[in-house]
């Protein structure tokens, strides 16, 4: 099992893992061994998940989850197929973390009249020694 959360535990076997050529760190070993590792994760069909969960991860992740509603989540850092893998799982478990977690409503909030009565009266003081300067110009000659 995968502990998302507190309350959300995913089991491994819901996890698909898929190895493929990397592009990253290898030298010439990079053409010859599969170090990339993808992990899907089938969010649309998950039987873990709450149709609210899924809701909210198919909206906050929509950018990683194709049409057929799978996550997709790559990890080519290193040179080993296993590190990738540890990689690729922790990297899910920190997105669909970041997806679950509510965000509270903002309070929409105003501006005091004291503090827009400041800012004004501050304003004008500035504006009245701005024109005081102009009129001491010196004369010339």
């Amino acid at each position: 099992m995968i502990e998302v959360t507190d309350q959300v535990s995913i089991p491994e076997e819901e996890l698909r893992f898929t190895a493929s050529h990397s592009s990253g760190p290898g030298g010439q070993n990079v053409n010859k061994v599969s170090s990339r590792v993808t992990l899907w994760f089938d969010v649309a069909n998950s039987p873990t998940l709450s149709p609210e969960q899924k809701e909210l991860i198919m909206r906050r992740l929509e950018n990683r989850i194709g049409k057929n509603g799978v996550l997709r989540v790559i990890s080519q850092q290193t040179r080993s197929q296993v590190e990738n893998k540890e990689l690729a799982v922790e990297r899910f478990v920190e997105l669909v973390q970041d997806a679950l977690r509510q965000v509270p409503v903002r309070k929409k909030t105003r501006v005091s009249k004291g503090a827009k009565l400041r800012r004004l009266e501050e304003k004008k003081q500035r504006s009245l020694l701005k024109s005081r300067r102009s009129e001491r110009l010196p004369v010339g000659d």
